[in-house]
């Protein structure tokens, strides 16, 4: 950057801790600078869920650094800081667990203090405390240990100018904390009964900390870096060595989650998924996102248009989604309206999530099905008698089964139904997903309509797709996508007994339950 084009002040620099792997465990300081950001220049420890909180126009940069794996230098990590600061942006510097616990960040911030870039330093959670934490181990404990070191893991301890006092460690009292020690850990436990630690001290190797994919290995010192080979143990992981390691056969909460270990795709529309996909993740799933629907809302139609300013006309308005409740709220607004141009309208939803989203929009539907589809909502209306002559408005998808339209007008009602959203191809999908699916690593695809089975078939490519249909074993939340997934050729391995998401949770949960105790 020329000097005439530099800004006059230059930006800034958060050297902010990710945490150590769960998303949820990063501060809210940390958080608010994702979201503020210009610029992100991120580790690969970070998690990558941490990046949807981003701008829609902030820069992501992978700065890398796993162990043995340097997309980027260090070096040239500082002086992408500094450049970055220079062009007035703020910088989000994402690293892994706390900045300052072996996370290189003293060095960041002495190269912006000598360049002269302001910075702030947010700590974040680190994977010392918090992944022994998530595999059941206090790393200290009344009775067990009233200390603990943390030591890295990372540099050879048969340097011959190692920093490392062996002699000391091993006689420290408390509990060890080695981080990054994976490639190390059978040279570590054997410097630590070299220098007078007993060889049946408890230790504990745990990989991918707090995320899905934790996996806990417990054994002693002698025999801890065979144990770990053997299960296959690569890092990211932490070695712990004390008598704290005993408490996990008591303390281990976070592997005994329900959906621990299972890998689940979630395939709804992005803006329907989240809260889905984070219900599964808190249970313990392994979950992949793969929106295979895009939803794109008509409010701004003539038709919608239209249908919002005369919805006063209709005797029932019904909605059988969430997307049309959005949408026709949208068309009302459009239209300079609010939910009082519904006044003296009856209101119907085809189930409660649909119910929750009219009340949050100041609506009540007096009319919810016992079964959440078309067929349940023609059952309701002819348990309340005729409706010959009544006036009926259906803002509903592009793409909507005529069952409903049809069997109210077979019952003499008056059908008005207004496309309020359409539906649309979602992401790619992404090679690596492929590769699981075809090698029948992925527990369960979840599907919640027609349209999220027609366009997962459709992602798959062509040559690949009959084997990978083999391999996939589909969650379906209700008759109508079962349907839709037996046309296609997917098995089906569990179906919701309520039509929503809670069914569908809770149908996948008791689906893990009894192949567990079959197992």
């Amino acid at each position: 950057m020329d000097e005439q084009s530099r800004p006059s002040q230059p930006g800034l620099v958060w050297l902010v801790g990710a945490g150590p792997g769960d998303p949820g465990l990063i501060t809210v300081r940390g958080m608010q600078c994702i979201a503020q950001a210009d610029v992100i220049v991120h580790d690969a420890l970070a998690n990558p869920a941490l990046l949807d909180s981003a701008r829609p126009d902030c820069e992501i940069i992978c700065a890398g650094k796993r162990a043995g794996r340097h997309s980027m230098p260090q070096d040239a990590t500082n002086q992408c800081l500094v450049e970055k600061a220079c062009e007035g942006k703020r910088v989000c510097r994402l690293k892994g667990g706390d900045p300052f616990v072996f996370g290189r960040g003293g060095e960041e911030a002495f190269y912006l203090e000598e360049h002269g870039i302001p910075f702030e330093i947010v700590p974040g959670v680190t994977s010392a405390v918090a992944v022994p934490a998530y595999a059941g181990i206090p790393v200290t404990h009344r009775g067990a240990a009233a200390s603990f070191r943390v030591i890295t893991g990372h540099e050879s301890p048969d340097k011959d100018d190692s920093g490392l006092d062996w002699h000391d460690i091993a006689h420290t009292e408390g509990t060890l904390v080695f981080l990054m020690g994976v490639r190390n850990a059978s040279i570590v436990c054997e410097r630590l009964v070299a220098h007078g630690r007993s060889p049946e001290t408890p230790a504990a190797i745990i990989a991918n900390g707090t995320g899905a994919t934790q996996q806990t290995v417990v054994a002693t010192l002698a025999d801890l870096a065979e144990r770990a080979r053997d299960g296959g143990i690569e890092a990211p992981a932490v070695i712990v060595v004390g008598e704290v390691v005993r408490l996990r056969e008591r303390l281990a909460w976070f592997e005994r989650r329900p959906l621990f270990g299972r890998r689940i795709v979630v395939t709804r529309a992005r803006a329907q998924a989240s809260v889905f996909a984070q219900t599964l993740a808190e249970l313990g799933a392994d979950v992949i996102q793969l929106p295979t629907i895009r939803i794109e809302s008509l409010a701004d139609t003539p038709d919608m248009r239209e249908a919002a300013r005369n919805a006063g006309l209709a005797h029932w308005c019904v909605f059988t989604s969430v997307n049309g409740v959005d949408a026709f709220v949208h068309a009302l607004e459009l239209e300079g309206l609010d939910v009082r141009a519904l006044a003296g309208v009856r209101i119907a939803a085809i189930g409660p999530p649909t119910a929750e989203r009219l009340r949050q929009s100041g609506l009540r539907a007096q009319l919810v099905p016992e079964r959440y589809v078309a067929e349940g909502l023609l059952d309701a209306f002819g348990s309340l008698g005729s409706i010959e002559g009544q006036r009926f408005l259906l803002p509903r998808s592009a793409i909507a089964r005529p069952a409903l339209a049809d069997g109210l007008r077979a019952r003499g009602g008056i059908v008005h139904e207004v496309a309020a959203y359409r539906t649309h191809g979602g992401d790619d999908m992404p090679e690596s997903l492929l590769e699981l699916l075809e090698q029948g690593k992925v527990d369960l695809v979840s599907f919640t309509s027609s349209s999220t089975v027609d366009n997962f078939v459709a992602a798959l490519p062509a040559p690949r797709r009959a084997a990978i249909l083999q391999q996939v074993r589909g969650a379906s939340i209700g008759p109508i996508t079962s349907e839709a997934m037996g046309a296609a050729g997917i098995p089906i391995a569990v179906t919701a007994s309520a039509s929503t998401i809670p069914g569908l949770t809770e149908a996948i949960i008791e689906h893990f339950r009894n192949t567990s105790e079959a197992s």
